[in-house]
């Protein structure tokens, strides 16, 4: 693992490390932030996911959520959202390929032996900063934006246990039944759409829930809403009886003032399951 910067921030320190991942065969960068009572032993997690076309460092630099970490004592990951780099397969438009991994394991050509996000972000990464950093990795919680709400969703809903707290900022609800989330599908596991229910939050909603709460906010104004379908997770919600805040906030869009402008009851959120 190497270090590319470290800077203090809020009493602790903002990191930014690059190691090369076994996972998907590539040097990976990912973002983390201590807070100071990691010097004197391990602290608790929030892992944040971005969306499409982001890096490690939109939401390490935008949404604003280090000064609620410090002053709850939480760790903040920020992991990539894709791998990177000469040999990595890529496409030419925006939503697929670098930068567009959606957090799954890819089984199909070209992107299978690179794109094996959801290993990289439940198994390899986790085990990287337990090895390397003052974390409890017993009191872990997970949130995302747009394709990393639906990843920090389908990962919690997943892997029973893990979380003990999720939620999402504008998430994509149901990727079965939108072209965010058909195309890449098809192209990352293929044609056999029953592959595909396990990275689907809303499907996995109906089925197994989350063991715990669930925070998801969307805005009214969001300019991807027909794509995100946030009422589909809704209503398998309420079929359900989950355990959930579903909150459509008027006049907010897709962007990251909508992101930060949530961000503190976000953190409280996860706080409140982590500290339980």
């Amino acid at each position: 693992m190497q270090t590319l910067s470290e800077n203090r921030c809020f009493g602790g320190t903002q990191g930014v490390y690059s190691h090369a991942a076994t996972t998907t065969n590539c040097d990976m960068t990912f973002g983390l932030f201590l807070p100071e009572e990691a010097q004197d032993g391990p602290v608790p997690i929030l892992w944040y996911l971005s969306g499409l076309t982001c890096t490690h460092e939109n939401a390490m630099t935008k949404a604003g959520a280090q000064q609620w970490a410090a002053e709850q004592g939480i760790a903040l990951c920020f992991p990539d959202t894709s791998p990177r780099g000469e040999g990595v397969a890529d496409d030419e438009a925006y939503d697929l390929g670098k930068g567009a991994g959606f957090y799954v394991n890819a089984t199909q050509d070209p992107w299978a032996r690179h794109f094996q996000m959801w290993d990289y972000v439940a198994e390899e990464l986790p085990a990287l900063l337990a090895e390397n950093f003052a974390i409890d990795m017993d009191r872990q919680a997970i949130t995302g934006h747009s394709m990393g709400g639906h990843g920090a969703l389908t990962l919690a809903m997943s892997l029973p246990g893990r979380f003990r707290s999720v939620s999402a900022f504008s998430p994509i609800c149901n990727p079965t039944g939108a072209d965010w989330g058909r195309k890449q599908l098809t192209a990352y596991l293929g044609d056999d759409e029953t592959t595909w229910a396990r990275h689907d939050a809303s499907l996995l909603m109906a089925e197994t829930g989350f063991d715990g709460p669930v925070l998801v906010d969307t805005g009214t104004s969001d300019q991807f809403l027909d794509l995100l379908k946030p009422e589909t997770l809704a209503a398998a919600a309420a079929k359900r009886r989950q355990q959930i805040q579903f909150r459509m906030q008027p006049g907010y869009d897709h962007s990251y003032f909508f992101v930060s402008s949530f961000m503190e009851d976000h953190v409280a959120f996860h706080a409140e399951a982590l500290y339980a």
